[in-house]
This record gives structure tokens, sequence and C-alpha cells, in this order.
């Protein structure tokens, strides 16, 4: 893709007047109007601060990059603006931002605005010519400098490609990386540069494999792997690491490979790589990246996570066939329709202590512990072991695959393709089958039977002190090990069976609910306390409020966690214990407002949480001190990275 193809020469904004971001957003959007790119420039805006609101798009070194895909948009575009004096534009390492890429897409370009951003930073990782760009006189200057530095690119990757970095002898030290982040945009193609350009000055050669939204570029050879010295895997996902067995690798978040190349680099020349061992746990002398705790956490994310969409969608659909029940009847075609998908024993409903289990199992022992996991948790369910059993399920089975993996690891090597098709699946299967069927479901079936009386049987005050600490525990840390702790917990009673297992959906939600409420209300009430920058993110915490995204008030939790965390979880411990008073029960794992009328007492619902987030929108408005009024967009910038 050629980035000048997508530019025009008189859209170029040279010296933007805007000192905010809104204003910076503006003034790009007025020049792609006036030169006919986009029909509704109102709704390309709301686009754009969509996309914003989920991260900002300054990337830092002084560039953002703005974009959105939408049907108001007549031809794929990017409009160039610069600024002399710098706008605070929330960027990522909180310093100004100098240089605009507003990319506009139209939306049937399939993935052109990702594979424009793509292209830009590759081109804008290269400080040099992004200082040339900011000295640039005129427009056609701007365009000459990119023609010239993607040809310039574009010879470097021609000469990858014929071989310009294998033509080390096989006795030089030759490195090879792997680059990738969750959104394969921009850092993937940062991290890629910035290990080339250090390799470069260092007279290290080094290859390096992307993994972004244009695919996997430069795939690393079986020849490069076993001759080079060893791997930096600079990723924030999964990638294949099946194929260095053996080999030195160093794995590290992708900011990382950006940031601290030559370190990367020395490591893997010096020999204080870990050998990495895929058919097998990691060896003796290798660290084993991170606390019991914290690989245990990691593994119960992963479950947790596929399982989400099971939860919210199949949990909504069948809250609502609820609903229809008691309006159209049993017999309805679409309370039937809605029960089968959503519920009953064919419904994603019914997957979710299988799917749990099973990715539990693969964040263990990868792709063969699927199969096993999944199997254990359907035990689990069918039982009546519950959410439990499905939590030890997934640990079991992904345990039982480490081990043999172990055990067939010295098998002659003509049998390695009979372990994924043959030994791991019956002999994964039996093994963890056997333990769950004979010793872990009958104890999880009785302890969850257990639980499941106790709260069964828990009268109005139990009820209500059990209310105050997941609701408060729903804002202790907002998203993180703590709110899901408590999350699952409720999940667990609400898929056990017991009545009142709405009662506790009723608690998390509520407590979940209030600290984005509280701020957007803090920030409304008490408008000197809050930066300019902070009350337009309070608004937006409305929104994430009512639709139970904790996470919106994570930014103003890290600028100031003593007094945010701390009303929150007054306010969100009064929200769940006033549900369980109430007896509320919520029939439905989320949704926030779009599910009250579904539970059996939604204005009291309501009331309980607005009473906490206006008690704790309080406490945070009274307790905040007067703030001078002028951008602290740098503090809010290096919130929004920590979310």
């Amino acid at each position: 893709m050629k980035i000048t193809d997508l530019m025009i020469e008189r859209a170029m904004v040279m010296d933007m007047r805007a000192t905010t971001k809104e204003a910076a957003i503006d003034e790009l959007i007025s020049s792609l109007m006036k030169n006919g790119r986009i029909n509704d420039p109102k709704l390309f805006k709301e686009m754009i601060l969509k996309r914003e609101a989920e991260s900002s798009t300054g990337i830092g070194d002084g560039i953002a990059m703005p974009h959105a895909k939408t049907k108001a948009v007549n031809e794929a575009t990017v409009v160039f603006g610069r600024s002399r004096s710098g706008v605070d534009y929330e960027a990522l390492d909180g310093k100004p931002s100098y240089l605009f890429f507003m990319i506009a897409a139209p939306e049937g370009a399939a993935d052109v605005h990702l594979q424009t951003l793509a292209a830009l930073s590759r081109l804008l990782i290269d400080q040099k010519f992004v200082a040339q760009v900011k000295e640039a006189g005129t427009a056609g200057e701007v365009v000459k400098l990119f023609n010239d530095q993607q040809a310039k690119k574009e010879a470097e990757e021609k000469n990858d490609e014929a071989g310009g970095d294998r033509s080390a002898s096989k006795d030089s030290q030759f490195v090879l990386a792997v680059t990738a982040c969750p959104t394969g945009i921009a850092h993937t193609y940062m991290a890629e540069d910035a290990l080339k350009k250090k390799a470069k000055e260092m007279g290290i050669p080094i290859r390096v494999e992307t993994q972004g939204s244009e695919g996997v570029k430069h795939r690393l050879t079986k020849e490069e792997i076993n001759r080079a010295a060893g791997i930096i895997v600079a990723a924030d996902k999964k990638v294949d690491m099946a194929r260095f067995d053996g080999k030195p690798v160093l794995q590290t978040p992708v900011s990382d490979g950006i940031r601290k190349p030559q370190e990367l680099i020395n490591k893997i020349i010096n020999g204080r790589a870990p050998v990495y061992h895929a058919e097998g746990g990691p060896a003796e002398d290798e660290p084993t990246g991170g606390s019991v705790w914290s690989r245990i956490y990691k593994d119960l994310m992963n479950g947790i996570s596929h399982m989400l969409p099971f939860v919210v969608g199949g949990g909504i659909l069948l809250a609502i066939s609820f609903l229809l029940e008691n309006t159209l009847g049993k017999t309805n075609p679409i309370y039937l329709m809605l029960g089968a998908i959503a519920g009953g024993d064919t419904g994603a409903f019914h997957f979710l202590i299988a799917i749990l289990a099973g990715y539990i199992a693969v964040s263990i022992g990868d792709r063969p512990a699927l199969m096993p996991g999944v199997v254990g948790g359907f035990l689990a369910s069918s039982s009546n072991a519950g959410f439990l059993g499905g939590l030890a399920a997934g640990f079991l089975a992904g345990w039982v695959i480490v081990l043999l993996k172990r055990m067939f690891k010295n098998l002659p090597q003509t049998l390695d393709g009979l372990k994924p098709i043959l030994l791991y699946p019956v002999f994964g299967l039996l093994i963890s089958g056997a333990l769950m069927y004979f010793i872990l479901d009958p104890i999880f079936k009785w302890i969850n039977s257990g639980l499941i009386g106790a709260l069964n049987n828990l009268g109005t005050g139990n009820a209500v002190i059990l209310g105050l600490v997941l609701g408060g525990m729903m804002a202790v840390d907002m998203g993180g090990p703590v709110n899901k702790a408590a999350y699952t917990f409720a999940i667990g009673v609400f898929t056990s069976g017991a009545s009142n297992g709405g009662l506790m959906m009723a608690a998390v939600m509520a407590g979940g609910m209030v600290p984005p409420l509280a701020i957007a209300l803090a920030t409304t009430l008490f408008k000197n306390k809050f930066t300019e920058d902070e009350r337009k993110a309070g608004i937006t915490n409305y929104v994430l409020g009512a639709s139970f995204i904790t996470e919106g008030a994570i930014p103003f939790a890290a600028s100031d966690p003593l007094r945010v965390i701390g009303s929150s979880i007054i306010g969100s411990a009064i929200a769940g214990g006033l549900t369980q008073f109430w007896h509320v029960n919520i029939p439905a794992p989320h949704g926030g407002i779009f599910v009250v009328f579904l539970g059996n007492h939604g204005v009291l619902f309501l009331l309980s949480i607005i009473i906490g987030a206006v008690i704790s929108g309080l406490i945070l408005g009274f307790w905040k001190k007067t703030v001078e009024q002028k951008g602290t967009s740098e503090n809010m910038a290096r919130q929004k990275q920590i979310v």
C-alpha cells in the first residue's frame, strides 16, 4: 500500500490552530468534509470518538493516528495535519502530539484502515524521518518525503526477502524475532523496526517475523530457526511456539521490543535466554515466568475470557426468554427458540463450565489439553459438581497433558506424529476423565451441594453481609483479580441452580456499576475538583456505568487511587447490600440497565445503584481537592495506558 495514494495535498493542514484534542479532531474532519471525502461529519466524529474512548490513538513520540471506518466516508483518505506548538492529545507517553494522520475508511473497504495504520507505523518509527516531516515547508514536500521513505522501506524488505539478512556465515551470531500485539497494528511494526535498526547498529544479522493486521509477514523458516543463536518473542498475544523447541527463547511484551531492543539482543547473543521446551514443562533451570499465583490467575483468566461470550449472549437471551414466558406463554415459538439457543440442554448457557474448563486446560497444556478439559468440564456440569468442579477439571486436564508431554518426550522421533492425534487424546481423556469421575466429581458435588444449601438458607442479615462483601469487591480493582473473583463466584452460584443465583448476580452487577456512575456524578457536581479532560471522560462513564463496564473508572483510580477506590468501595458495598436487603433477583449475568426489568424488583435494583452511586460520588467530590483548571491530559494519558 502506498500511503501517498491516500493523501491529498490540498487537504493537508500544515499549520493547525487547534489547542485541544477535540479541536484537533474537528479541524481535520473539517478538511475531509471540505474536500468531499466524507458525507456526514457528525457520524464520522462519533466513530472517531468511539475509537478514542477505547484508548488514545496518540501513539507517542509526537504522533497521533485517529481513525474510523464508517458509511460516512466516501473514499479512503489519510488527511495529514501538523501542529507547530503541539496538542495535548492524551498520547500514551503523556507528551504533546505534533503530527496527525486521520484515517477515513469507507464501510465496505475491508481492512484498509488497519493496513494504513500498519504502513504508517512502519514509516514513522524512523525518528529522522519524523523530524523531516515536522520541518517540511509545503504539502508537496511532505508527499515527497513519504514517497522516498516508503521506497526505502520497500527496498529494505526486498533485500530481506532476497536473503539480505541471511547472508551471514553459519558461524556468525544470528538472531530471530517475532513481534505481535493484540490489535496487530502499530506496536507490532514499531517493535519490528526498533529491533532491526538496533541490530544493524550492533552489526548483528536479524530476521523479524511480524504477526499483524496484514497477517504473518517474513515467516521464519525451519533452517533459520535451526541456526539462530536464539529467538526474541516480543508479543502480547499467543504465538506458535512449538517450532522453537530446544532453542534459547526470550519471551517479553511487545513494548520491550520497542524500548529495549539492545537489551533483548544482548541477552540472546550472550546466552542469557532460557531454552524453550515445547514438549513438556519448563526445564529445571528455566524461569517459570512468575509466581505460582500469577500463573494460576493467567490460566483462570484464559478460561473466563473465553467463557464470557457464552455468559453474556446466552445469559441475556435466556433472561429475555423468562420474560416472554410470562407474557407469551410456554408454547410461543419465539420463547421456545430463545430457550433452545440460550439455555436448556443445547443452548449457549449449557456450555459455560465446559468452555471454562477447556480453556483453562489450554492455557496450561496448550491445544492437546482442550478436549480433555472440555469433557471434564461437561462431566462437572452434568454431575452437579458445578462451577468449582469445572475449575478443577480444567486445571487437572492441563497438568495431565503437561505430564504426558514429559512422559512421551523421549519416544522415537518416528512416533512424533502419533502424539497429537493418538497418544495425547486417548491418555489425556482417560486419565483426566477417570480422576474426575471417581475422585473429583464426588468431592465437588458434595461441596457444591453444601454451598447451594448454605446460600439457599441464608437469612436476610447474612445475605446483606454477603452482598456488601461482593459489591465492595467489585470496586477494589475494577476489573482486576478481586473484581473477577467476586464475579466468578456469582456466575458459579448462578449456574449451580441455587434459588438465589440471581440475587448474587444483582449484588455484583450493582457493585460493578457504581464506580463509573459515581465518578460521572462527581465530575458533574464538583466541576472545580476535576480538569477539563477529566470532566469529558466523566460524561462517558455515565454510559459505561449503565452498561456494567466497571473498567471506565480505571483512569480516575490510577490518577487518585485512595480517593477514587476508597469512595467507590463504600458505594458499591452499600449497593450490593441493598440488593440483598430488598431480595432483588436479576436472572442475567450481564447487561446493566438493559436487563433491570427482567428481575423481580427492577425499581429497587435501580434504587440500590442510584443510592450507592450518589454516596460514592458525594464522598469523592467532597474528598478531592480543588484543582487548577488547566489540562492534566498527561496524567490521563498515562492512566489510559494502564487501562
